[in-house]
């Protein structure tokens, strides 16, 4: 059966994560909704990357096998009528035919995560950025990002009771910038466990706030213990902003 995927964009603000779960409006539930809505058959949708609850995204993806779009050569009129759908927080971008086997998971490359600090208020911002009104050093945050670079091991970065096979990513690029007045942190790899970039940014502002030096952000990471680490940002300072493929 042809295989789609489907391209799509959110404020995660009012949802309590990308994947369906019971008794919680998601991403995948209200997606899938909209699809049963307009093509009047149940889809079930598989995600290319998880985001947790209040977690936005620029980009992400899901796959499904239909028949019913076969003979559409123009698939920019289930985008149009699923957008008009979908609640005001959701977009479909796209929706493109792919091979019968990929797999929006699986065949993705490479995913890009950023995170905003902004330290003057700003009303806004409040819902896409974290309000941390303290200074510290760029520079320090950036040698703790390049000593990011160095590792492959995130054990310490993923928080407990999560349902992987290894702990090790391939971080391929890792920065801290300023940008129209805010902070913004950057990092895209491989893939991603559960609470790591959110660890990342909790502990290297933490560290930085009290001008700890890059051995202590070292010895977190090869400690392998998530106690040690402060997952405790907002979530909606995060947002999923590209999923690569080849």
């Amino acid at each position: 059966m042809p295989r789609y995927f489907i391209e799509v964009a959110y404020k995660g603000t009012n949802y309590a994560g990308f994947q369906k779960q019971d008794n919680a409006k998601t991403i995948q539930s209200e997606v899938e909704k909209a699809l049963a809505i307009y093509f009047r058959i149940d889809f079930n949708l598989t995600g290319s990357s998880r985001t947790d609850a209040g977690v936005h995204a620029r980009q992400n993806f899901f796959h499904f096998d239909t028949d019913v779009l076969q003979n559409q050569a123009d698939l920019s009129k289930p985008v149009y009528h699923l957008n008009a759908i979908l609640p005001p927080a959701i977009v479909v971008k796209s929706i493109i035919r792919v091979k019968d086997d990929a797999h929006c998971r699986f065949d993705a490359i490479s995913r890009t995560y950023e995170y905003v600090v902004y330290q003057n208020k700003d009303p806004f911002l409040q819902e896409m950025g974290y309000f941390y009104p303290y200074y510290v050093d760029i520079v320090l945050l950036q040698q703790f990002a390049t000593e990011l670079m160095q590792h492959t091991d995130f054990e310490s970065f993923s928080k407990k009771n999560t349902q992987v096979h290894t702990f090790n990513c391939s971080i391929r690029s890792c920065e801290w910038s300023i940008e129209d007045g805010c902070l913004i942190y950057r990092v895209t790899g491989n893939r991603f466990l559960r609470g790591m970039v959110k660890g990342m940014v909790g502990t290297m502002l933490r560290l930085a706030l009290k001008k700890q030096s890059v051995e202590q952000f070292r010895t977190i990471l090869v400690s392998k213990n998530p106690a040690m680490v402060d997952f405790a940002v907002p979530s909606h300072g995060l947002t999923l902003r590209e999923v690569n493929y080849k």
